[in-house]
C-alpha cells in the first residue's frame, strides 16, 4: 500500500462561475468585517507592490494578505492598462486570485479576480457610505459609467435600500446614456429615476453621495460644486499621479482612508501630499477604526465626508473565501491536481 498523501486539489473558478455564487449583500458583510479586523490590528497586509509598464501605459500590482481570525489568506495579481479597451478590446483592469490554505500553503483555489475586484470595491463604498453618509441619503451622483460604476451603484443601493435619483456622467456621453437605460430597467422598483448628465457639475450638485471612478490624472470635481452634508467616495485614484478631486475639497472634508501606506502612495491624496498641500495630520482616520468603533463616523448633518479607497488585499481575500466556500457547497468550478503528492 502506498503511503503517499493524496494530491492537492485546486478549484478553478471562472468569471461565469463567480457570477452564479457572489451576492453583493454577502460581500458587503464580509468587507465590513475585514475592515473591522484591520481596525483592530488583526490582519497581515503589506502595501501593494507595483511594476510599471510605461511603454504600454499600464502597471501590475501584487496584493497578499492573511486574516488569522477567519483562516483566510490570498494573493491577487491585478493590472491596470488604460488603453486596453481601445487597443485590444480588453478590460482596463484584470486580475487573478490565488486562495491559500494557511495551514500548509497549498493553493486551494485559483479564480478570476476581475469580478471580485469590481464587487469588493463597490462593497467598500457601500460600507463607507453606511458610516459616513447621511442616514437619509437618497440621491447619488456617479462620475464614470464603466464597469466599476455598476457595482458602486449596486452596493450603495443595497446599503440604503431605495434611491430617489441617480445621475451619471461619463466623458463619453453614449456610455452615460447606456448606463442610465440599463439601470432604469434593472432597478425600476428601487430607484425612481436614473439620469444621464451632460456635465459633471450637474451629476454631483444636489447629490447626497458622490462616487468618482475614472482613471483621471487631473481634478474633475471642483470645490465650488461641493456643498455641506455631501459624502464622496473616491475610487479612481489607485496609482501615483492619479487625481479626481480639486485638492481644496480635501481641506473642507473629513478625510477617511482605507490604508495610509497605499493612500499616500497612490490614492486620491497622493498628489496633494507630493505637492506638500496635504499631510497625514490632515487625515481624520481610516475606515477600519470607524467600523471597529474606535472613532465615530459622521457626527453632523452638515459635515462633508470623503472616503479615499485604494482597495485592500483583505477585501479580495474575504470575497475569494466567500466564493470558494459557496462553490464547494454547490459543486461549481473545476477541480484539478496542480501539485503532485510529496
Amino acid at each position: 500500500m502506498s503511503d503517499q498523501l493524496p494530491p492537492v486539489k485546486t478549484l478553478l473558478l471562472s468569471t461565469t462561475d463567480l457570477r452564479k455564487i457572489l451576492d453583493m449583500n454577502d460581500v458587503l458583510t464580509a468587507v465590513e468585517n475585514a475592515f473591522r479586523l484591520k481596525g483592530l490590528g488583526r490582519v497581515q497586509m503589506p502595501p501593494k507592490m507595483y511594476l510599471f509598464f510605461d511603454k504600454f501605459n499600464g502597471d501590475i500590482r501584487t496584493m497578499p494578505s492573511y486574516i488569522e481570525d477567519i483562516g483566510v489568506s490570498a494573493v491577487k495579481i491585478v493590472n491596470v492598462h488604460a488603453d486596453n479597451p481601445k487597443k485590444y478590446k480588453m478590460r482596463t483592469v484584470m486580475a487573478t486570485i490565488v486562495l491559500i490554505d494557511p495551514a500548509n500553503g497549498a493553493p486551494i483555489s485559483i479564480m478570476d479576480g476581475s469580478l471580485i475586484t469590481d464587487i469588493r470595491t463597490g462593497a467598500a463604498s457601500g460600507v463607507a457610505s453606511k458610516y459616513l453618509a447621511r442616514k437619509d441619503s437618497r440621491n447619488l451622483g456617479l462620475i464614470g459609467a464603466g464597469t466599476q460604476s455598476r457595482t458602486q451603484l449596486l452596493a450603495i443601493l443595497n446599503t440604503f435600500a431605495r434611491l430617489d435619483e441617480v445621475k451619471v456622467y461619463d466623458i463619453l456621453p453614449e456610455k452615460s446614456k447606456a448606463f442610465a437605460e440599463e439601470a432604469n430597467k434593472a432597478y425600476s422598483k428601487r430607484i425612481k429615476k436614473v439620469i444621464a448628465s451632460d456635465d459633471p457639475k450637474d451629476a454631483v450638485q444636489g447629490a447626497d453621495i458622490i462616487v468618482t471612478c475614472t482613471p483621471s490624472r487631473k481634478p474633475i470635481l471642483k470645490d465650488s460644486w461641493i456643498s455641506k452634508g455631501q459624502h464622496i467616495n473616491c475610487i479612481g485614484a489607485d496609482a501615483p499621479g492619479k487625481q479626481e478631486l480639486d485638492p481644496a475639497i480635501l481641506k473642507r472634508a473629513k478625510v477617511v482612508i482605507d490604508d495610509w501606506e497605499q493612500a499616500s502612495h497612490s490614492g486620491e491624496i497622493n498628489v496633494p501630499i507630493t505637492k506638500g498641500t496635504f499631510s497625514q495630520k490632515d487625515v481624520y482616520g481610516n475606515i477600519g477604526d470607524i467600523v471597529a468603533g474606535r472613532k465615530p463616523g459622521r457626527i453632523s448633518h452638515d459635515e462633508i465626508t470623503m472616503f479615499c479607497s485604494t482597495g485592500l488585499a483583505i477585501q479580495d481575500a474575504v470575497t475569494a473565501k466567500l466564493a470558494y466556500d459557496e462553490a464547494k457547497k454547490k459543486g461549481i468550478g473545476h477541480e484539478f491536481e496542480m501539485i503532485l503528492p510529496y
